[in-house]
């Protein structure tokens, strides 16, 4: 009977034991997940002082989310700070994450499909990898035992800011990190309308977006915070608030130095900007600072060359010299349309209005010098007569660093302490008014005769000195003498006409460019730096125009691409390049310096590549020993780097629709960067592909669906790609090649000896069996996946990337290539060989363009 009742009574606690981990959310280890586990949605991990838990949540009972929250915060409803699967939920409790195969995060469903994924890409699958959630919030996967970080949560941030999580960008990588808020807070955490991202050009700030209009500025920062923000102020020695910038990356971060302390920057779902801070007393997030607060946060509020102040009435004011451009908006306390000035400006005589304690007006199409002091920037400013206004870049050490504007002053604000001090340029009579207004002794006899004494020697002094500058700028130009600044041949007007910003498009016989938000270049200056677009400078033509080296007179070397007037690329694909290609950094796009609009003359610069186009080594007979394997190898990968970029790691999914050999330019130490986006488009983040009427492109590089029926999509610059990937292997041309009985094409004789299984005799002879028969077959292999006739078929270039990075991927066999157009229907003989040609299928224009 004894032994039936021990019997009875294990029976009901291993039930108890099972029903109790059926239900029951519990931690599988204090911190780590192993290759061999996996995280059910009713497990966690902790980190190792129980600060953070990561696990599933759910608001519905249906749909369930992998997140980190604050443990030790019983409200877990407002203390989520990182969702995983934001916008992929999982519809049941039957979901779990894992490790795959690859090294890389898994979260499956019920379906055993993958929901999400990490996706990072890595040269090699990690033999021992772990998942760890650390006390500041970050979930790491990495190598067990060692410090390598394979991914982290803290570079995919949602809708919360931490400690030591940067927002900004990474210019190598050309990784964004920025804020999204959620759907409904506490409710739905998929992405919402509200965003908070750093804008790294001109002198980098932060704006808040509802959807793509701008709502809130921060303003530049100053040294010591933003400048549209004086109460960020570091609360004693607990929050430190870090603004990072150099050539490889700008971010903005902020650290806690009291480990008890909670606090965190959030985009809530109503779009408002919030730093909270724990209150453990009272066990409530205190709202310590939130943006905007009131009307003079929101964005542009008093327009042009208004100042807003929330002390005044209305709160919109106009700079003194200037008047409400629309009075009757005005006084209906409208102020969106701005101020006008009251007097012209003459330059040469203009003088400065000094303006304290205001919030900088908008800064991303400034001028900017950090090593410049304020006296050198106002003597530029004052000598360039596009410069509207100026000022130190930061405010510690007694300022340094100067800024310029060029046009209007946009979104200025008054504080009555904790701005910044700003120059804006005046014609001098209104100075005067100004200056005058303000005495309470104007009517001093005395005073007055003084003034005017001095006024005449100011003006006698300044003309001694402006005839002594004309001077000695002539000397400089004529006897090519550096100035004190060091600016070899140079004066200092042309300093900043170089640089000349969204002002001067008004002047351009372009109205319609005000959108490009990128530097304008003076045409005479690239004039000079091109010698007069000398054949000497040329570095080839294409169907565009010509391309010319040049070089700054500051000695910087550039790369000037003029369109043609007779040109098929008119001003629509011009603006197309610039609008495009200034949103895109990353080290393997070729960088856009600004562009130059004059009358019918349209220009972009480039930075100067040392090894030009591909094409001109590749398919040279006495230069493309040069290109060793190894070349050749970091050449396809930088360029599939480029083009996964493009595809899905940008702001825009970008479809280049003219990825050659003549458009991947190579640096001097051979880095590939792709070039020319005069063609490309931008795919809304749900489109898959896109129908034209008008085919542009080059022969042996289009895809058969888009040579045939204007079909375009990621996949057919991934059959561009693939073409690209052959030629480099090859050393040979796609269009042009013929083999044996002249019916073969380069992609036909790669299949070819794919199935005679021959594929290394594609390899270029010119490199001998100094290469890598492995990473060989491999791209060759990849390159006839990317070439398949169908586009379904076709991998994607995330797939394309993991495969060239890792030997042991798995890679599917290819089936046919796709002949796209096979041999040119109309020979020509060399002498004709660098013009345009086009020609016609199913009544769509196709451009072919030789390599320049």
């Amino acid at each position: 009977m004894g032994g039936f009742t021990n019997l009875l009574l294990t029976f009901f606690l291993f039930c108890f034991i099972t029903l109790l981990t059926f239900f029951s959310t519990f931690s599988i280890s204090s911190d780590t997940l192993t290759a061999s586990q996996s995280l059910k949605t009713n497990q966690t991990l902790l980190s190792p002082k129980e600060i953070f838990e990561l696990g599933f949540f759910s608001y519905t009972n249906s749909t369930w989310y992998l997140g980190i929250w604050y443990k030790t915060i019983h409200d877990r409803d407002e203390t989520v700070v990182w969702v995983a699967n934001r916008d992929t939920p999982l519809q049941n409790t039957a979901g779990f994450l894992k490790i795959g195969d690859k090294g890389n995060l898994v979260l499956i469903d019920q379906t055993q499909k993958p929901v999400w994924s990490s996706n990072q890409t890595t040269n090699t699958t990690p033999s021992n990898p772990v998942l760890q959630l650390l006390d500041s919030g970050n979930l790491i996967l990495k190598e067990a035992n060692e410090n390598n970080v394979l991914w982290q949560s803290f570079d995919y941030p949602t809708d919360t800011l931490l400690p030591g999580m940067k927002m900004g960008l990474n210019f190598d990588t050309g990784m964004e990190k920025h804020l999204t808020s959620w759907r409904a807070t506490g409710e739905d955490p998929s992405s919402g309308d509200f965003s908070f991202k750093l804008d790294y050009r001109g002198l980098p700030e932060i704006f808040l977006w509802n959807k793509n209009k701008r709502i809130y500025r921060s303003g530049p920062w100053n040294g010591e915070r933003f400048s549209g923000v004086p109460e960020m102020q570091p609360i004693t020695d607990s929050i430190k608030f870090t603004f990072f910038e150099d050539e490889h990356e700008v971010y903005y971060t902020f650290s806690i130095g009291n480990q008890s302390l909670f606090s965190r920057l959030s985009v809530s779902s109503v779009g408002e900007l919030q730093r909270l801070t724990w209150i453990p007393s009272s066990q409530v997030w205190n709202k310590f600072w939130y943006a905007p607060k009131d009307q003079c946060d929101s964005y542009k509020e008093c327009g042009p060359f208004g100042i807003c102040d929330t002390n005044a009435s209305p709160v919109c004011q106009c700079v003194k010299g200037f008047r409400p451009k629309n009075q009757q908006a005005w006084n209906l306390r409208d102020g969106s349309d701005g101020c006008v000035r009251n007097t012209e400006l003459e330059c040469e005589s203009d003088r400065f209005l000094y303006l304290e304690n205001v919030k900088l007006p908008e800064t991303t199409t400034v001028f900017v010098n950090r090593t410049m002091g304020l006296t050198e920037c106002g003597d530029l400013c004052q000598r360039n007569c596009s410069c509207t206004a100026y000022a130190n870049i930061e405010i510690t050490n007694g300022g340094t660093g100067c800024v310029m504007w060029v046009g209007d002053l946009l979104d200025i604000r008054q504080y009555p302490a904790g701005g910044q001090h700003l120059y804006v340029r005046l014609a001098a009579s209104d100075v005067d008014d100004i200056v005058e207004g303000g005495s309470h002794k104007a009517n001093d006899r005395a005073k007055v005769v003084g003034i005017i004494v001095g006024a005449a020697a100011f003006i006698l002094l300044s003309l001694g000195l402006f005839i002594l500058w004309k001077k000695r700028k002539l000397q400089c130009i004529l006897k090519g003498k550096s100035d004190h600044r060091g600016f070899p041949e140079r004066s200092q007007d042309l300093l900043m006409n170089e640089v000349v910003f969204s002002s001067n498009r008004e002047q351009s016989g372009e109205g319609n460019m005000d959108d490009l938000e990128l530097p304008l270049f003076d045409f005479n200056t690239i004039t000079m730096a091109t010698n007069n677009f000398s054949e000497e400078n040329k570095l080839g033509q294409g169907g565009f125009g010509s391309v010319y080296k040049g070089r700054l007179l500051e000695g910087q070397d550039i790369a000037v691409k003029r369109l043609s007037k007779t040109s098929g690329q008119g001003i629509e694909e011009f603006k197309n390049e610039v609008k495009l290609i200034v949103k895109l950094q990353h080290r393997n796009l070729v960088r856009l310096l600004g562009c130059s609009i004059q009358m019918d003359e349209k220009m972009l610069v480039y930075e100067y590549m040392e090894n030009r186009s591909l094409d001109a080594i590749l398919f040279d007979k006495a230069k493309r020993s040069s290109l060793d394997w190894q070349r050749r190898f970091n050449i396809i990968c930088g360029i599939a780097r480029g083009l996964l970029y493009l595809h899905q790691d940008s702001r825009f999914r970008i479809i280049h629709r003219d990825l050659k050999a003549s458009n991947i330019l190579l640096d001097k130490e051979m880095n590939p960067k792709i070039s020319d986006f005069g063609m490309a488009r931008i795919f809304g983040t749900d489109q898959t592909e896109a129908n034209t009427m008008r085919v542009v492109g080059t022969y042996g590089y289009m895809s058969p669906e888009y040579a045939m029926d204007g079909i375009f999509s990621v996949k057919s610059d991934v059959f561009s790609f693939g073409v690209l990937v052959l030629e480099i292997v090859s050393g040979k041309k796609n269009r042009g090649f013929y083999f044996a009985n002249k019916e073969l094409n380069l992609l036909g004789h790669a299949w070819k000896l794919w199935r005679e299984g021959n594929v290394l005799e594609l390899v270029d002879s010119s490199i001998n069996n100094s290469y890598s028969p492995s990473e060989a077959h491999r791209c060759i292999q990849v390159g006839l996946l990317c070439v398949q006739e169908r586009a379904e078929d076709r991998p994607t270039m995330s797939s394309v990337v993991l495969m060239l990075s890792s030997d042991t991927a798995s890679i599917p066999q290819p089936k046919n290539p796709g002949f796209c157009l096979g041999r040119n229907p109309v020979e020509t003989d060399s002498s004709s060989s660098k013009q345009d040609e086009s020609c016609t299928v199913n009544q769509v224009t196709v451009t072919m363009l030789d390599a320049r």
